[in-house]
């Protein structure tokens, strides 16, 4: 008995994980910070399927790690939620849907156009805007509530402002780190302990090892049997996995590096590659599925469908097996007086680090009129004020967005 209720608590949990990742794969627009500002909304604010002392935690964790940051967080909550299925789970529902709109994009037949479409595009940018403004707020209150943390958000926010990059992105968690380890440290006894939000996910020692293991592995392994066999599918495979391991920041940060894999060769074409990046712009969920875009048309490997799966899978893997391999031994070192202010830092220029990409890129490239202003400060009312769930706001910011558009053609 106690056995068939734990088993339908977890596939009740796998499906929750599956239909809730859905649709923040459908309506999360706004690239990997605005994501950040959705999967807190969801996940903290409304279904406190995590603590918010955690959730900055693990979000500082994964902007620590090469891969990218907002698909690895995700994939946290998952593995929290429900185990290694709803990791696996929370990954495929959130890249889903921007993956088959960016194959069908490599298709020829997915590019929409006209002043609608621009509209509503137009509008969900404005909404990023409130978003991430509300995740700034609610973790601002929460990882930078006293002086020495706030203090530590604001130095990371000028010097990730001023500086740019994910140099600077990286430079400002390390320093906050360490003056989180010199001014936090000693404070062990206060109700926001890492330790006291809840538990860090984690899938165990065993798999951690095995997942560092893997990567190591595939590394060494793939770029070797391209070689060899001059299997077009494993030279696809090898591209995409380097361009996964290498990159820092996630987001916009892969696109030279994607760059130097595909067209430096000349697998895809300079234009046909700036055109499916600016299709990656206007759709929801990870940045990253424009390797599916990628896969789909390069001149090596099986192309269609088939070559978007290598390339999305090979993408993804390297981050996912080093978040796996990590979170255990976090997990450890997070009980210790010195990690408790290395978590506390960290945190706090984590939300630093928010707040300066709440300015550039989110509203610089969003907020360009006064009625987008406007439409910005509603939609944030709604979030902060009236609690309405993220997807209202986005509905929202696409109908006036579609209004304005048809407007202009009229």
């Amino acid at each position: 008995m106690f056995t068939d209720r734990w088993c339908a608590g977890r596939v009740s949990n796998f499906a929750a994980v599956f239909a809730v990742f859905l649709r923040l794969g459908l309506t999360s627009f706004g690239g990997p910070i605005a994501h950040l500002g959705y999967f807190r909304d969801e996940f903290v604010t409304r279904r406190r399927w995590i603590g918010d002392r955690t959730y900055g935690e693990i979000v500082a964790l994964c902007q620590f790690l090469p891969g990218p940051a907002s698909s690895q967080v995700g994939f946290a909550i998952g593995l929290r939620r429900a185990g290694l299925s709803g990791a696996v789970a929370a990954f495929a529902a959130f890249t889903l849907p921007s993956a088959a709109l960016m194959v069908w994009a490599a298709s020829g037949i997915g590019t929409v156009t006209g002043p609608v479409a621009t509209g509503v595009i137009d509008g969900l940018k404005v909404v990023a805007v409130a978003v991430v403004a509300h995740a700034v707020w609610g973790m601002a209150r929460s990882l930078a509530p006293d002086r020495p943390r706030g203090t530590i958000a604001i130095a990371a926010a000028v010097g990730v402002a001023l500086v740019g990059g994910p140099v600077a992105q990286l430079g400002a968690i390390a320093v906050g780190a360490l003056a989180g380890v010199l001014w936090l440290s000693e404070r062990s006894s206060d109700s926001d302990d890492a330790g006291g939000d809840d538990a860090l996910p984690s899938a165990g020692t065993r798999v951690g090892i095995a997942a560092l293991v893997i990567l190591v592995a595939l590394l060494v392994v793939s770029p070797i049997a391209a070689r060899i066999t001059g299997d077009g599918s494993i030279a696809l495979f090898d591209a995409f996995l380097r361009s996964g391991a290498l990159v820092f920041g996630g987001g916009h940060v892969v696109l030279p590096l994607l760059e130097s894999a595909v067209v430096g060769p000349g697998w895809v074409d300079a234009e046909t590659f700036l055109a499916g990046y600016g299709a990656a712009q206007a759709l929801p969920g990870p940045l990253f599925a424009f390797a599916a875009y990628l896969g789909a048309l390069a001149s090596v490997g099986p192309g269609g469908v088939a070559g978007a799966t290598i390339a999305l899978v090979a993408i993804f893997l390297p981050g996912f097996l080093l978040l796996l391999g990590t979170l255990p031994v976090w997990a450890v070192l997070r009980r210790r007086s010195w990690a408790r202010g290395v978590v506390r830092g960290a945190s706090a220029a984590v939300v630093g680090i928010l707040g300066a990409a709440l300015y550039d890129p989110v509203f610089t490239t969003s907020i360009t009129r006064v009625d987008q202003f406007a439409l910005a400060l509603v939609c944030f009312g709604l979030l902060t004020l009236w609690r309405c769930p993220a997807w209202v706001a986005v509905a929202l910011g696409a109908g006036v967005g579609a209004a304005a558009g048809a407007l202009i053609s009229g």
